[in-house]
């Protein structure tokens, strides 16, 4: 055994209690970003593996978290994690192979209660079966915990972060349309050549027939599977929503009444459906503190522009607008440029309005003059920000794609930025979007 695979050995069980305080507290403490690696570092003495991958929708922008070898970690994509997390039993560990980064390797794989996976490859276990039972049992116990915090640190996350991963939502999306194009025109060609009267082997022509088609329904179902992490339909986020106050329902004793959003309403972007979620349960968390609530009642609608929040209850009236639970979801409002109303009616209850974008507001283009834009580079970036393609940029300025190039690396340049992400995250704070 080499040193570097040592290092991947779960350590006897009687040598970690005096890691597992520090290892608890960097993983409750860590930025998003770094929690798959706090994850990692405290599940090894229990765990050995050589990757930890965390796959949660929670983060529309950046759905999977990672640590471990490169040559996995680097590769390893979310039709997989989705595929392997529909296969697993709820929330009980599971050992077996499984395709991840593009090859078969054995792997550890378990769902937690807010839908995530967290995924280890080359897992190893000690043989005594009690340390084995033992080590499970702290696995669980870790990516439980791991996973709430997720969920806890993406409802509390600060504007630039809100900002950063819709830019990265709208670039994911932008990628994965451009492979669409590119190889769904290739299986097409190759369709209609197979099909074509001219090649006389049938049998061949059948057999690679089904074998492009196949392919272009697995590659529609990559994209379509994309476009839901970063869009949700307002019918799916709102039955999510009733999934989540449900045990709250069931313990409290309260009625909480929901009134269904329209199903032909317009789908939500990702952060806004976690957001309105995260709002509406910190808003029933309120109501269910004071004395003498007996009835909730949250609504969904949307009038095209806007996700339109609304909660009421049936109390005395005594919810607070400065109470420090109603302040934390007025900045989380906030954050996404919402609106948020509290009246308060004593004796009668409160009523809770808000107003939630689903789009990121126009800004005048003086906003960005500092930059130092000529003005079709300021097209150029506001088509951008805007998750238009270099394609559709080129046909909407009526310009060649090598220029849209041209024009986006003088864009990178002035900005100080390194990618097309960068580039829409910093617009994006500046409220730029185009209207197309």
């Amino acid at each position: 055994m080499t040193s570097a695979q040592k290092t991947l050995a779960p350590k006897p069980l009687a040598q970690n209690s005096k890691t597992l305080l520090d290892d608890l507290a960097a993983l409750v403490n860590a930025p998003l970003m770094d929690i798959a690696e706090r994850l990692r570092e405290a599940v090894l003495p229990y765990v050995g593996n050589s990757a930890l991958i965390i796959f949660t929708e929670d983060c529309t922008g950046r759905p999977q978290k990672k640590a471990g070898a490169e040559e996995i970690i680097s590769r390893v994509s979310v039709p997989e994690l989705d595929q392997l997390r529909s296969q697993l039993p709820d929330r009980e560990p599971w050992e077996g192979t499984a395709t991840i980064a593009g090859a078969e390797h054995p792997v550890l794989a378990l769902t937690s209660e807010t839908k995530a996976l967290v995924t280890l490859t080359a897992p190893q276990l000690p043989a005594d079966p009690a340390e084995r039972a033992e080590s499970l049992r702290m696995l669980g116990y870790l990516w439980g915990l791991a996973a709430r915090r997720i969920q806890e640190k993406v409802a509390d996350a600060p504007p630039s972060y809100l900002l950063e991963s819709r830019a990265a939502s709208a670039e994911r999306l932008r990628v994965t349309a451009e492979l669409v194009d590119r190889h769904s025109t290739t299986l097409e060609t190759l369709l209609a050549a197979l099909r074509s009267n001219a090649l006389d082997d049938a049998t061949a022509r059948r057999n690679v027939t089904d074998l492009a088609v196949k392919a272009l329904v697995e590659l529609r179902t990559v994209s379509d599977r994309t476009t839901d992490l970063v869009e949700e339909p307002v019918a799916t986020a709102f039955e999510r929503l009733r999934e989540d106050l449900r045990p709250l329902m069931h313990f409290s004793g309260i009625d909480v009444q929901f009134i269904e959003p329209p199903v032909n309403g317009r789908a939500l972007p990702g952060e806004v459906a976690h957001a309105a979620r995260a709002i509406v349960r910190g808003l029933v968390l309120a109501i269910v503190e004071q004395p003498q609530v007996r009835r909730v009642r949250a609504q969904w609608d949307c009038d095209g522009e806007n996700l339109l929040i609304n909660v009421r209850d049936d109390g005395q009236g005594e919810l607070s607008a400065d109470s420090p639970n109603i302040t934390r979801l007025a900045s989380r409002v906030e954050a996404l440029n919402g609106r948020m109303n509290l009246e308060v009616m004593a004796g009668w209850g409160a009523d809770v309005q808000v107003a939630l974008p689903l789009d990121p507001p126009p800004a005048p283009v003086g906003d960005a003059g500092g930059w130092g834009l000529a003005e079709r580079e300021l097209e150029v970036l506001q088509l951008l920000s805007a998750g238009q393609r270099n394609r559709a940029i080129s046909a909407k300025l009526h310009i060649s794609e090598n220029t849209v190039k041209f024009h986006l690396r003088n864009i990178f340049r002035k900005l100080g930025v390194g990618s097309r992400t960068e580039a829409i995250a910093l617009a994006h704070s500046h409220g730029m979007r185009a209207h197309v």
